[in-house]
């Protein structure tokens, strides 16, 4: 099941790193200092692996960036 905006921004840090699992090996990893990363669990030759996408980071400036047009 996907996650919402109101779950991934309720996301609280805890005294360990947890993770909030979206579908087909995506999961937002939630660290003690507040940082949020996705992550994508997937598997290669056998062999299990994790691969970081992105950093979220709150939306605070405007849309689209610049400004736009």
């Amino acid at each position: 099941m996907p996650l919402s905006a109101v779950e991934i921004r309720n996301a609280k840090p805890k005294d360990k790193p947890y993770c909030l699992s979206n579908e087909n090996g995506m999961h937002l990893e939630v660290r003690p200092n507040g940082a949020r990363y996705w992550r994508l669990a997937y598997r290669y030759q056998g062999k299990q692996k994790l691969l970081a996408l992105s950093r979220r980071e709150p939306c605070t400036g405007p849309w689209p960036p610049g400004g736009g047009p």
